[in-house]
């Protein structure tokens, strides 16, 4: 009796040690996934920002990492074209060559 009592002991243990090993890599795989996602985010903030200075500077409007449309009224849509898709609506003042953004979102596919 004495027996059986240890060894239901010894495998909740090992029970026990596998679930631990299981949350442990289910942690692991989310703190990486959620560093990378936080890499892609701030590294298409970063291409949406080089847009807007090639919109004020008026330089090559086609080439670059992001889609640039007319809005009309001094308005421009810009869309990064690499996942994650950011968008952003800017007002662009001609006169100060200053853009501010009037709407910005994350287009979900």
């Amino acid at each position: 009796m004495i027996i059986a009592w240890v060894v239901s002991l010894i495998l909740l243990l090992s029970s026990l040690v596998g679930f631990a090993e299981r949350i442990n890599a289910l942690e692991l795989i989310s703190l990486n996934t959620l560093d990378e996602s936080q890499r892609r985010f701030i590294t298409a903030e970063k291409n949406l920002l080089a847009c807007e200075q090639a919109l004020v500077q008026l330089i090559d409007l086609e080439q670059g990492q992001c889609q640039i449309q007319s809005g009309g009224k001094n308005q421009w849509l810009i869309t990064t074209r690499e996942q994650p898709v950011l968008e952003v609506l800017v007002y662009l003042d001609i006169k100060t060559g200053m853009t501010t953004r009037l709407n910005w979102r994350q287009d979900f596919e």
